[in-house]
């Protein structure tokens, strides 16, 4: 029988985290396959140099885990604190003179030491190593067993381990959800790029196989390790991909949807809804031009945008809390429940997506999957997802959004050749079977493949 030890590293030392690939991992873990004659999948961690089986993903009620909890809340709070900072910095007297910015980073300094940094550290010591038993419990990794390294990885310290396991017989296959750190460096922070690119090289070496989440990356994955390791070294290793999932797996059906949006959506006017956290890759400024171009010539349409502030946003988020139209055409949210997600994909009028580069896009099927149209920029991934039942727009003309927005309002048609009703996209049962399946054809090309699971169906 193969075992495939499938990480998730990552989202079980962060359980409260919610972001694109924290919820496609933790999905994927919750949906694996049911052992059989042949195949036993197990959820993993590497934490403090060994390998263990994970029993529970959810947090369990303790002591230990409420420390955890809080000490990610500290880290959230630390981000917003620096946030906030550098707005001030673009404030009189900061803007105009260096001692005074000098003053501020340095008394900012000492409070994010003693009411974040200092008790990070503390808990960090009351933490290590305690929550290992309660929610996952040593594994003896054997040869023949594939670790599938789901979780992100890139700033993980368990490579030793994975190479003492890979010299132990054991395969290594790594997914990959972009790689945008390498083609668009523009759009993150330096240090991530160096940390990437130091992860992809180690991949590069140590893995047997790669797994993406689209067409698009696979093809760039194999592009790039060519460049890197050279064609004789590539034809060793072998390249996939898989499609991701769309349930919101959050959603509490007691849970209350947020008072501020239901309101939103009392009024009749058409509202455009942006889901993604905000940073520059995903192009808000491109969609809020486009909307003051349709505000301009008396459009009513609303543009809301949800998701967590992120990286080198600071003026945009200014622009956001400062616009004319805030609260009025112009709505902002910034911690959702998926709840709240779920009332604002089924009420809206389209969802915009005008990303520079994705990896999948999965707010486009989320939104699709629950009779939402969308439009999205003109990218090849996006093309590979919906197909001709979306909408595109020219990511260098943000008056080929304007035209879409304008013109779907005044007809109530939606302008993408096919409607929604034969749209069908896999569920998260369906993409991990998909993970798992296409791993094991790669594995094993001798086994017939299973019929392939079709994103989108005409």
């Amino acid at each position: 029988m193969t075992r495939m030890l499938v990480e998730c590293t990552y989202v079980f030392e962060h359980p409260a985290a919610n972001s694109g690939i924290q919820r496609v991992v933790r999905n994927v873990i919750q949906q694996l396959p049911a052992t059989d004659a042949n195949l036993e999948c197990i959820p993993v961690v590497m934490i403090d140099g060994g390998l263990h089986e994970v029993k529970s993903l959810v947090p369990l009620k303790s002591m230990k885990l409420n420390l955890m909890g809080l000490r990610v809340k500290l880290e959230q709070w630390a981000n917003t604190f620096w946030l906030r900072h550098r707005a001030l910095e673009r404030r009189r007297p900061f803007s105009q003179s260096h001692f005074s910015r000098r003053v501020l980073y340095v008394c900012c300094r000492l409070a994010a030491f003693a009411c974040f940094s200092a008790p990070m550290r503390l808990l960090e010591r009351a933490l290590k190593g305690k929550h290992i038993p309660e929610r996952c419990v040593p594994l003896q990794h054997r040869a023949g067993d594939q670790l599938v390294l789901l979780d992100s990885s890139w700033h993980a310290n368990f490579f030793p381990l994975a190479e003492q396991l890979k010299r132990d017989g054991v395969g290594i296959v790594s997914v990959i959800y972009d790689l945008i750190p390498l083609t668009h460096p523009q759009f993150c922070d330096a240090g991530l790029v160096k940390v990437f690119n130091d992860w992809f090289d180690w991949i590069a070496r140590t893995a047997d196989g790669y797994v993406a989440i689209s067409t698009t990356i696979r093809d760039q994955v194999r592009e790039e390790m060519l460049r890197r390791i050279g064609a004789q070294q590539v034809a060793q290793r072998w390249f996939d991909y898989f499609h991701l999932g769309s349930e919101l797996d959050l959603s509490d059906a007691e849970a209350d949807v947020d008072r501020g949006l239901l309101q939103m959506f009392k009024m009749p006017d058409p509202v455009f809804l942006m889901v993604s956290t905000i940073e520059p890759r995903k192009n808000h400024t491109y969609l809020l031009d486009a909307l003051e171009r349709a505000w301009a010539k008396g459009s009513k349409a609303r543009l809301c945008i949800v998701g967590k502030i992120g990286w080198k946003c600071e003026a945009l988020i200014e622009r956001i809390r400062q616009h004319p139209e805030l609260n009025r055409r112009l709505f902002m949210y910034n911690s959702l429940s998926d709840k709240s997600l779920e009332h604002a994909y089924s009420h809206a009028t389209a969802l915009v997506f005008p990303s520079y580069v994705e990896g999948f896009g999965l707010p486009l099927v989320e939104a699709m999957q629950r009779g939402l149209p969308a439009m999205a920029s003109d990218i090849p991934v996006f093309r590979e997802i919906g197909g001709d039942y979306m909408a595109y727009f020219d990511l260098a003309t943000p008056q080929s959004l304007t035209d879409l927005v304008v013109d779907m309002e005044r007809t109530q048609r939606f302008p993408a050749p096919l409607g929604l009703e034969q749209w069908r996209w896999l569920s998260w049962r369906e993409a991990s079977a998909q993970l798992v399946e296409r791993i094991e054809r790669n594995l094993n090309p001798s086994v017939a493949a299973p019929q392939s699971q079709h994103a989108h169906c005409s």
